[in-house]
């Protein structure tokens, strides 16, 4: 029992974040872009929809305001333990620091499974878009290579879905100042046509589509604040980066704390224009965005959207892939995972070879894989991890009273424990499938961890 709960030491961890094997190259403003880049994609251009047509009406703005709230206590746990242990890993690390190892391993695992899912979900509805835009121009993908088995008419492999993903690869690969200038461009390109939409829209809303307010009722308002959580992973992406961030310190706090704020302000305003401009009845489609400035008349808006949303859900994948090899490279490097996936190439100073499994394992996912029921898993485990983010910041406190750290959860521990509590309540609004999905991968991951990672932890 000893060795299972055994922690890293919150010392070693500062030692292990003033190593330099990854490149201190991101400033503030690439923080707040990477969070942003992840937060804003998916959630803002299909999500939005899909979630007002099926559980909760125009009243999504009042599940975005829920998610936001819940998301927001879990972000300040995530800036406190980010300036006071600028380590890669986000909350396994946090986790292995103050709850043990065990914990650590199966958060970590779970974070895994949740990252691939993201990614192969992401790019399904990057294609879709795509896909989408092209059609402007008269060109289509062929039938065979436009959608994965089980997901369309004739699918074989969604073609889009896996280039998209192997191309994110190969830049994220190369470098991480590469990567981030491509994703700040990109994100100042999805923030343009978002406002974009927002003004162009806004005319066009009609208040009567606004009745009902709250079709489904409060179990609506819960149920899609759980599914939207999906939009809110980027939190636990930013927290990955410590060891890659100029002045971690100061720049980790202020870069969650801002990106929470610019993504929930678009997120309520996106569905209120949204469901104002047409009836939340007939929003369950690829490109709802899309699909409402046509429904207007506004067709060339429309094609912009769509490369916005191009543009926007490429950052997306970027970020998740970034974060993903962020996170198994720190469980890699404790032991807990293959030593293969903590090599760091010499020549691009990242985790060379791990970022290329990711990429492959996503493509795969996302070619030939009807991601339908999966999604769910995504949000599951977002939920697992701001749960347990939550829970070890009132751990630190008590066992490291004189930590330093540049932000300080307020009301320690009543807040935390307010977050550990919401993110419960969101969870248990999630389909039983996805809670008996997440118990066997959680169960798998055990059987690895007692065959494998508790032997080769370096902690043994």
């Amino acid at each position: 029992m000893n060795q299972i709960f055994r922690k890293k030491s919150i010392n070693d961890l500062l030692i292990q974040g003033q190593r330099k094997d990854l490149n201190r190259s991101m400033g503030l403003l690439d923080l707040i872009f990477l969070g942003v880049g992840c937060v804003i994609g998916t959630g803002i251009f299909v999500i939005t929809g899909v979630v007002a047509a099926t559980s909760g009406g125009p009243a999504i703005m009042l599940s975005f305001v829920l998610a936001g709230i819940a998301c927001a206590l879990a972000a300040f746990c995530y800036a406190e333990f980010s300036s006071a242990v600028p380590v890669s890993g986000s909350v396994y690390t946090y986790t292995y620091a103050t709850l043990g190892e065990i914990f650590a391993f199966l958060i970590g695992w779970d974070l895994i499974l949740e990252y691939i899912l993201a990614i192969s979900a992401v790019a399904t509805g990057w294609s879709a878009y795509f896909q989408s835009l092209i059609a402007g121009f008269g060109m289509q993908v062929p039938k065979m290579l436009a959608s994965a088995p089980g997901m369309g008419e004739g699918g074989l492999v969604n073609l889009p879905a896996v280039l998209i993903i192997l191309f994110i690869t190969a830049l994220v690969s190369r470098g991480v100042k590469e990567s981030i200038t491509f994703n700040n461009i990109m994100v100042f390109i999805k923030l343009g046509v978002i406002l974009l939409f927002i003004v162009t829209g806004i005319s066009y809303v009609k208040p009567e589509n606004w009745t009902p307010f709250a079709p489904f009722g409060l179990e609506g308002i819960v149920t899609s604040a759980a599914t939207v959580f999906f939009a809110y992973i980027g939190f636990d992406v930013i927290a990955t980066a410590s060891e890659e961030v100029k002045n971690p310190k100061r720049n980790m706090p202020i870069g969650i704390v801002t990106s929470l704020l610019i993504c929930t302000v678009l997120y309520i305003s996106v569905s209120a224009v949204l469901t104002g401009m047409v009836s939340y009845t007939h929003l369950n489609v690829a490109d709802p965005v899309s699909y409402a400035l046509r429904v207007v008349g506004q067709d060339s808006m429309a094609g912009i959207i769509s490369v916005g949303a191009v543009a926007g859900i490429t950052t997306v994948i970027l970020a998740l892939i970034y974060a993903q090899v962020r996170l198994s490279y720190a469980m890699s490097r404790d032991g807990l995972l293959p030593k293969t996936l903590a090599k760091v190439n010499s020549k691009f100073k990242t985790p060379f070879i791990n970022t290329w499994i990711t990429g492959f394992v996503a493509a795969g996912i996302a070619g030939f894989v009807d991601l339908t029921t999966l999604a769910h898993l995504v949000n599951m485990g977002t939920l697992a991890a701001f749960t347990l983010v939550s829970l070890a910041i009132i751990v630190l406190r008590k066992k490291h009273p004189d930590l330093k750290a540049s932000f300080r959860v307020p009301f320690v521990p009543v807040l935390p424990a307010i977050s550990a509590l919401l993110c419960l309540y969101l969870a248990l609004s999630l389909p039983l499938i996805t809670w008996l999905s997440f118990f066997i991968w959680l169960m798998i991951g055990s059987i690895i961890y007692f065959s494998y990672s508790k032997k080769h932890s370096h902690l043994n």
